[in-house]
C-alpha cells in the first residue's frame, strides 16, 4: 500500500496531461456531462449540460445549466468565462467564475470526432466526463476512469449523473440545439 500511495502522491505533483490540440470550433456546443468529481455548486445537479459558445474576443462562453432533483421543472445555469492558457493546443483554460480568479481548466481527454472529452485539473480535485450524446457506452466510462485513476484521480468520488443512470427521465432536458 505504501507503493500505491508513493505512485498517488507523485502522479498528484506532476501537471495533467493534456491532449495535443483542440479545435475551438470542434469543441463548441453542448455536451452531456455524464460524471463529475463536481464542485459544490454543481453536487446533485439533475440532467446537467455544459454549452461552449467561442467568442469574439477569443474567449468562451460556458454555460452550466442543470435542474435539481427536489424541482426537476426548474432550470438553473452557471455561467463563467474561459480564457485560453496555451495557444498551442488550446488544452489548457483558465475559468473564471469570479474575478480575477481563472480556475485551472485541463482538457485532458478528447476522442478525434469530438464525442467524448474528459476535464481535469492539476489538483485532481475535479473532474468532468462529458459527451455529446448519453449514455455514454460503459466500455468507454471504464476506460476513462481508469485514465482518471492513472493520473492521481480518486474516481470513487465520481457521482453519475442523470444522464448515465435515468437517461428517459433526463431526456426531457435535451438541449435544443441537439
Amino acid at each position: 500500500s505504501f507503493l500505491i500511495l508513493t505512485a498517488a502522491c507523485t502522479a498528484m505533483d506532476t501537471p495533467l496531461t493534456t491532449v495535443d490540440q483542440v479545435d475551438l470550433e470542434r469543441f463548441m456546443g453542448d455536451w452531456f456531462v455524464i460524471a463529475s468529481i463536481p464542485t459544490f455548486a454543481e453536487k446533485n445537479a439533475y440532467a446537467p449540460v455544459e454549452t461552449y459558445t467561442l467568442n469574439a474576443n477569443g474567449t468562451i462562453n460556458a454555460a452550466f445549466g442543470y435542474g435539481k432533483p427536489s424541482n426537476p421543472d426548474v432550470r438553473s445555469e452557471i455561467n463563467a468565462t474561459g480564457y485560453i492558457k496555451d495557444h498551442d493546443t488550446n488544452a489548457v483554460w483558465g475559468m473564471q467564475f469570479i474575478w480575477p480568479i481563472k480556475a485551472d481548466y485541463r482538457i485532458i481527454q478528447l476522442d478525434p470526432e469530438y464525442q467524448v472529452t474528459m476535464i481535469g485539473r492539476n489538483k485532481r480535485d475535479y473532474l468532468w466526463i462529458m459527451a455529446r450524446d448519453y449514455p455514454l457506452p460503459q466500455s468507454e466510462l471504464n476506460r476513462l476512469m481508469d485514465y482518471a485513476r492513472t493520473v492521481g484521480y480518486d474516481t470513487s468520488s465520481l457521482q453519475f449523473t442523470s444522464w448515465q443512470t435515468d437517461v428517459e427521465a433526463a431526456a426531457i432536458y435535451v438541449p435544443s440545439a441537439r
